[in-house]
């Protein structure tokens, strides 16, 4: 197969092998530079003890001598490294175990005209991608690919969509391009190591720094020298990925032209569309028994969840089917983003599904569909795989062969309640589910007798407006960074219109006064609703009852910002831990922590007793926060650490972040169900 790639192309392959060059040119030019040096500072060393030989002179000789050394070590450092590639998560497949599915890949690497893979591994995501054994050698010889494949996709597609996406993986296959990724990946592994892989290194220079104070004043130099170093390389890594990010994305346009050519546009624009909901699906699962572990329980194939809660999710939003999977629409993708501001995102691997949705359809090449079955077909016994995969999945738990697994009606069953419990009515439709009732005075406003339908206050028009004011806060707080000069761009789009960053001050005083007028409409839309349902409740005797759960909402939402704070001052004040921080300042870092403690402990107590969390308070955060609760605990002691001890004050911060949140969130239900009730009443 004979595929013309496009000058943009040809053009970003030039620039990413001028970068890669231009990298070997600056470190060799550094290498030569660190080489002078140390000549330059054993000579100077040696000059300096013949010129007096005594005991200051030799310290300051040697000191002067290391300078150099020290610099060239921290160049050639990286050759000493080893790289170990983790593949425990992998599963290796043969043409003697899955000889079909070899058949299949075959027939599409003849079509494609490329190399058959190296290896073909099974990992347990819902994903596809190509790789290299890359290693030095990589950069000067060939290197056959590997072809890894995720049985969470093989687990939502049908097997001609499995084809179009084999298709595009093997497009990588024959692009030579492939082999900058090499270099890069190479280059990548050297400025790393070079930028962030130093703890050896460090405490090299500073055992030399400590034999002698002639030598410290040398390493502070020699340190100067490197932070000027490591500054240079952050430039140049930053030029090279730019770069090659933006071949990457072409390479992704070419193999999605490949696929269209070996298996039609349309079954790999349908499975692009599909992949966010069958991650999402996927990633439900893996959440679900991640709170299920504590209860020894584990699933026992975690594909077939994938695939229920994948057709239940479908079906909540009203989906099309085809196939037997969801037929997801471009619309289906963009209905809540109504974003005005487009930034081209320099650093992305990949095309957006727009960009690559709307090249395949100019392209508009059609095949003949020849297999509309589930890609599991391919695989001689799938439910065997999907088994040994969860198995996997759960080897890393301690004690697995003591979990128990879960069977899948019982999975279905305590899914969809889970769901419930934390989904609103469908009444409200997705009103609710990304604000809360905006607040208003209660006791201002009258109940409305009205024949208009309660789906008056949640119709498309309503919906439009929530999303339309989450887009213009959003895109307000994206300009304001770009104009603190926090984002580093040139240019953006906004409402169709080009602006350079230096012109956001012209915009957001704009999308001020809009996210302003919209917020009245909102409002005044929430006072509706509350008419509406104070009415429905006067009726019936319960007007007291909404007003009173309306109240308690409005302080909990008053209060949830002060508790919310308090978070995030903890989480200020215990950053330091992760830092290195020197040992009086960590004293007294944990000194004044203690205040923002007795405000943890009295909120810990109070959420104790509230009735309301009782069902949110698991025995794992109840024995954590009375261990808490008992102590004055020291977290520091013989200029060390206590482990345990810190595990316990964070557990009870991100315990307490949890609970308030669950907390804010349950308030809200109630008040909504109280109003869906008083519709059924």
């Amino acid at each position: 197969m004979n595929i013309e790639v496009s000058n943009n192309f040809k053009k970003m392959t030039t620039k990413a092998i001028i970068s890669i060059a231009l990298f070997l040119i600056v470190y060799i030019l550094l290498l030569f530079l660190a080489i002078g040096l140390t000549i330059v500072s054993v000579i100077g060393g040696i000059y300096i003890i013949a010129a007096k030989p005594m005991a200051i002179t030799l310290g300051l000789g040697i000191g002067l001598a290391s300078l150099g050394f020290f610099i060239l070590a921290f160049l050639f450092k990286f050759i000493f490294k080893k790289h170990k590639i983790d593949r425990s998560h992998l599963t290796e497949i043969t043409e003697q175990t899955e000889p079909k599915l070899f058949r299949f890949i075959s027939d599409i690497v003849k079509e494609v005209e490329t190399d058959f893979p190296k290896k073909i591994y099974l990992s347990k995501d819902v994903n596809a991608s190509v790789f290299y054994d890359s290693s030095f050698w990589s950069m000067f010889f060939p290197i056959k690919k590997n072809l890894q494949i995720g049985l969470g996709l093989v687990n939502t597609v049908t097997e001609q969509e499995f084809k179009a996406i084999m298709a595009h993986e093997f497009g990588h296959f024959s692009q030579k391009s492939m082999k900058v990724g090499s270099y890069v990946y190479n280059v990548n592994q050297v400025i790393f190591n070079m930028l962030f892989d130093n703890e050896s290194f460090d405490k090299m220079i500073q055992k030399w720094a400590n034999v002698s104070g002639y030598f410290s004043i040398f390493v502070v130099i020699a340190v100067r020298i490197i932070e000027a170093i490591q500054w240079i390389l952050k430039k140049m890594y930053d030029y090279i990925n730019i770069n090659y990010l933006a071949l990457s994305r072409e390479m992704e346009f070419h193999a999605d032209e490949v696929a269209a050519n070996v298996a039609g546009f349309l079954p790999l624009k349908e499975s692009l569309l599909r992949m966010d909901l069958a991650d999402h699906s996927y990633n439900s699962v893996i959440n679900f028994y991640e709170n299920k572990l504590s209860e020894n329980i584990k699933s026992e194939n975690i594909y077939k969840e994938q695939n229920f809660v994948l057709t239940f999710l479908a079906n909540e939003s009203q989906l099309a089917f085809k196939n037997d999977l969801p037929l997801v629409s471009s619309l289906d993708l963009s209905k809540f983003n109504k974003s005005k501001l487009i930034i081209k995102d320099q650093w992305a691997s990949h095309p957006s599904t727009d960009e690559r949705i709307s090249n395949l359809e100019r392209l508009n090449i059609s095949r003949e569909i020849s297999n509309q079955e589930s890609a599991n077909s391919l695989f001689l016994s799938i439910e065997t795989l999907q088994q040994n995969l969860t198995s996997k999945l759960f080897s890393f738990v301690e004690n697995p062969d003591e979990l128990l697994s879960l069977k899948i009606d019982d999975f279905k069953t305590e899914y969809i309640e889970n769901y419930e419990k934390n989904t609103f009515n469908k009444v409200y439709n997705g009103y609710y589910d990304n604000k809360n009732p905006n607040y208003f005075e209660i006791k201002d406003i009258e109940s409305s007798n009205t024949n208009h339908n309660v789906e008056m206050f949640f119709n498309k028009e309503k919906i439009d407006m929530i999303y339309d004011f989450i887009a213009l806060e959003n895109d307000k707080n994206t300009l304001s960074n770009i104009e603190k000069k926090v984002f580093s761009i040139k240019t953006f789009d906004y409402d169709g219109q080009k602006f350079k960053a230096n012109e956001t001050s012209l915009l957001i005083p704009k999308i001020e006064k809009e996210i302003e007028n919209l917020k009245v409409e909102i409002t005044n839309n929430d006072i509706g609703i509350y008419s509406h349902f104070y009415y429905l409740a006067k009726e019936k005797g319960l007007e007291t009852e909404l007003k009173s759960k309306y109240i308690a909402f409005f302080k909990n939402d008053k209060e949830h910002d002060q508790k919310s704070e308090l978070y995030i001052n903890l989480l200020n004040a215990t950053e330091f831990v992760s830092n290195v921080t020197p040992f009086e300042q960590i004293k007294s870092n944990f000194k004044s922590l203690k205040k923002l403690e007795t405000e943890l402990k009295k909120e810990i107590s109070i959420i104790l007793e509230n009735e309301l969390y009782k069902s949110e308070l698991t025995e794992l955060i109840k024995e954590n926060f009375d261990k808490y609760l008992k102590e004055n605990w020291v977290y520091f002691a013989n200029d060390e650490y206590i482990d345990y001890e810190l595990q316990i004050l964070f557990k009870s911060i991100n315990d307490y972040s949890y609970l308030i949140s669950r907390g804010y969130f349950l308030i809200k239900k109630d008040l909504l169900n109280f109003q869906t009730e008083l519709l059924s009443k």
